[in-house]
This record gives structure tokens, sequence and C-alpha cells, in this order.
């Protein structure tokens, strides 16, 4: 039976595909996006579960207004560079920011015209140029924009990104400042008790005084599997929309892996289980999706281009039949 809720999957070398019916049929994008691009952030807006917003390597950014179907080019001067994360402002939609290799960018008019953002990065890094793998606003107040760098620390903006702040030295070695996952969690009630949450290679790193002090949790590694760490390898870290108290970090032995996990939480991130899947994921999980009006259901996705849903809140997994090649991203939406 078809499900009520589309899938986009943004690859490494082959595009955009899309499923209309939950991930049983699938649809690969040929017109105006690069059939064969890097396509490696995928964002639903807030005001809008049918329009999409895809970014793809030195084309720019990419819109759909029927949940996935038709898409069309914007404007845009990001066209010379790799682009990673997106991000949407909630309170005012009219606002986007992009994070490129090694830039960020900003649009006041939902992506009619862009600035770049002065955000003071170092040119150079252990990996060589910086990637920003994460633009998120904070849910507590929609001025303060959050960067996390790869491998350069968190940025953060309290003034809608005209200026910024360089926080670095999340742990003893400059990998722990490797941010892969970022996200911020807002507690129940009036929203004072939140928490700044970044993943590294290392684990994830937690900070309730907006980033001034982290605390570390490792993940368990994999038996010897793989990179044989007695660790896992961190990457995205996410948040069911409104339930902070589920949390979701993807995992694997390193970066693509030979194995890979879920991690999840629901108390808020004080206890952990490995979720149970039903066909081990055969790389790191690099990404995640969830959405507001489809309560319970997560994708997961792999590296090496697995698809994996879940229907009860990430504690259990079945792995779709279509598999791609690489994969960097995923966006989920309802069809209604």
């Amino acid at each position: 039976m078809a499900e009520a809720y589309t899938i986009g999957i943004g690859t490494v070398g082959a595009g955009l595909h899309f499923s209309y019916d939950g991930g049983q049929r699938w649809r690969h994008i040929y017109k105006h996006v690069n059939p064969e691009g890097n396509v490696r952030s995928l964002h639903v807006f807030p005001d809008d579960p049918h329009h999409i917003l895809a970014v793809s390597d030195r084309a720019g950014l990419f819109e759909s207004h029927d949940n996935g179907y038709l898409w069309e080019p914007l404007e845009s001067p990001i066209t010379d560079c790799e682009i990673w994360s997106t991000a949407v402002d909630p309170v005012d939609p009219d606002r986007l920011y992009i994070g490129a290799r090694p830039h960020g960018f900003r649009s006041t008019d939902r992506g009619r015209t862009w600035e770049r953002l002065e955000m003071g990065m170092n040119e150079q890094c252990p990996i060589g140029t910086p990637r920003i793998t994460n633009m998120v606003v904070d849910p507590r107040d929609n001025d303060t924009v959050w960067a996390g760098v790869e491998v350069d620390g968190i940025y953060r903006s309290r003034d809608g990104g005209d200026t910024w702040d360089h926080l670095s030295g999340l742990g003893p070695s400059p990998f722990h400042d490797d941010i892969h996952g970022l996200t911020i969690r807002v507690g129940d009630g009036d929203g004072e008790t939140a928490e700044v949450i970044a993943t590294t290679p290392f684990g994830m790193a937690t900070s309730s005084n907006d980033g001034d002090e982290w605390t570390w949790r490792e993940f368990q590694g994999f038996d010897g599997n793989g990179s044989g760490n007695d660790y896992a390898y961190c990457r995205g870290v996410f948040i069911e929309p409104g339930n902070p108290d589920t949390l979701l970090v993807g995992c694997g032995d390193y970066i693509p892996g030979q194995a890979g996990a879920i991690e999840t939480s629901h108390d808020g991130g004080r206890s952990w289980t490995r979720a149970v899947t039903d066909t081990a994921p055969n790389s790191t999980v690099y990404w995640m999706a969830m959405h507001p009006d489809l309560p319970g259901i997560v994708v997961a996705v792999t590296v090496f281009g697995q698809v994996h849903v879940s229907a009860d809140h990430g504690d259990s997994w079945s792995k779709l039949e279509r598999e791609f090649g690489e994969i960097r991203a995923v966006c989920l939406s309802p069809n209604g």
C-alpha cells in the first residue's frame, strides 16, 4: 500500500530522486537540476510543505512548489563552490541561509537576491578548505543563527547573520571541532531550558550555556568492524518536530564506513538505545528527515545508498528495496 508522503534523495553524482508514494517507486529529476550533479542539501519550507529547496554543487539553487515534481532554478551567486547546507527561518520564511565551502550566504527575499556573509572563518583547516555542514536558525530567537563547520568549530550570529562569533575548543583536538551535525533542543515550557547539540567524529557534544562549556558522550563502536574504533563516528543529530524528548543520531565506524547505526533517545538525551534495523546499514548513517505533519515517520540514509524508514519515532526500521549510489541529503513531506 502506497504511503501518503514524499521522500526526496540528494546524491553525489546522480542528482535528485523523488518518490511520491513513500519509497515504492522513484523518479530521477532530469529537468533543470543536473541529473549527474551533487545535491548535498534539501529543505522543506516551514510555511508550505510542498515548497522544497535543493542545492547543487557549482550549479546553485533550485526550488519546487509541487512536492518535488517540477523544479526551477533560483538565480544566485553561489555557482562556483560546493554547497553543503540550507536553512529557512521558521518565523520569516523569506529569510534563507546557505552554507558552502567556505562561505555562508543569506537572502531576505526568499532567494531572489543573495549576499555573502562575513563570518571570519579560517580559510584553511586540517581537511583543506572548511565547509559549513549545518546552518541552524535558533527556535528561541530567529535573529540567532548557528553554523557548524567541518573543521572549524561553531559560529554564532545574534543579529541574523550580520556579525559572527567563533566558538571553538569543543574538545582536546582539532577534530573535536569537526562539526558534522548541529541542532538546538528547546525543552517543554517557556523555552528557557535549551541545549546546543553538535556531533563530531568522536561523539556528541552538548552545551546548556550557549557554547561556553561542553559535555561529551561517546556511542559504542562496532565490535572491530571497519575502523575498529571503540567509539562510533557520528554524523547528523536530529530532534523530532514537536517532541523535544526524542533525539536521533546517525553514526558508523568511519566515513564512508563499512557499518552504520542509529542511536535513539526518548528522554532528551539522558539515555540512548541503538535502534533495531531489519537490514544492517552498509555504511555510516549520514542524514535523516522528519516532518511535523507526519508524526512518528523518520527517513534515514546511509552514505552508500540505503534508505531506511521508521514508523515508530526511530525505534525500529525497515530498509526500502531501492538503493542508490552515494547519498548526502534527504527530505520528507506530506502529500496532502
